[in-house]
């Protein structure tokens, strides 16, 4: 149950660095609002270390290393993704291949679930579907450059939950501050080598900041859950995360809830309760 309570946190986490990231990327190239927020995510990681310990193993340092680069190549390959569109029938996609890699490997691994976790398991699957599908998401059909792109994004962001995972048990927050240094430096060098084509408008600090805080602590609780819990379950009710993005979007921009993703919500509801069963 508490593993299943910071899957929760980490997933509203996830959704409102997303949003704010996403009102940053408006003022600025999303590569300037990324050199804001990881600076303030390797912060929040160095001041979480007295309290949560960090053991800097080999192992740590490797799988470390692989989220990192896992989450820079996710980072690009969605951003490319989304850019292409249609966003309605990318994005769900994204969400789907992030959630059911993880739960392959931990079905692999040996995890066993439970009549209600059988259940609530493809429910959350479908939920994360319906959330992140926009109204109209069958009017376009996407390249298939487009759907490669969305899996293979997917698949990066899974791989990096996976290597997280992976990481000892005792290594503290030692994968996480090796995982946000790797990532920043491939970030920054990206922008380095394209920065005569980012545009001069300076981003939105404030907001960049608080989407990389929210990030990686969205990193912590994923990590505390992954070794509280069952893969299988930490990573899907993770994968809810368009679910925070949407109600915050309704509030704040009162952007449209369609009825599909009303639907959506419902479903999640019921899925996570399914879950907590298990």
């Amino acid at each position: 149950m508490i593993a299943l309570l910071l899957a929760l946190g980490s997933s509203l986490a996830y959704g409102c660095a997303d949003f704010l990231g996403g009102l940053g990327a408006r003022k600025a190239h999303v590569l300037r609002t990324v050199m804001v927020a990881a600076p303030a995510s390797l912060a929040v990681e160095l001041l979480l270390w007295p309290l949560l310990g960090a053991s800097f193993d080999p192992a740590a340092l490797g799988w470390g290393a692989a989220s990192g680069v896992a989450s820079a190549a996710a980072f690009a390959l969605l951003y490319k993704t989304l850019a292409i569109g249609p966003m309605n029938v990318l994005s769900p996609m994204t969400a789907l291949v992030s959630a059911a890699l993880p739960v392959a490997v931990g079905l692999f691994q040996g995890e066993h679930l439970g009549v209600a976790g059988l259940l609530g398991l493809p429910l959350a699957l479908v939920a994360v579907v319906l959330v992140s599908a926009g109204h109209g998401a069958g009017t376009a059909r996407p390249s298939r450059t487009a759907l490669l792109l969305a899996c293979g994004a997917g698949a990066a962001i899974a791989l990096q939950l996976v290597c997280l995972h992976q990481a000892p048990a005792d290594s503290g927050v030692a994968p996480l501050v090796v995982g946000r240094a790797v990532s920043s430096v491939v970030t920054l060098t990206a922008a380095g080598l394209l920065r005569r084509r980012l545009d001069p408008e300076r981003p939105a600090y404030a907001v960049s900041a608080a989407a990389g805080v929210l990030d990686s602590l969205a990193n912590v609780l994923f990590l505390l859950a992954a070794r509280g819990g069952d893969l299988t379950v930490v990573a899907v009710v993770t994968a809810l995360y368009p679910a925070g993005t949407l109600l915050l979007a309704r509030g704040v921009l009162a952007e449209r809830i369609h009825r599909g993703q009303f639907v959506g919500l419902g479903t999640a509801v019921l899925a996570v309760g399914l879950l907590a069963l298990t």
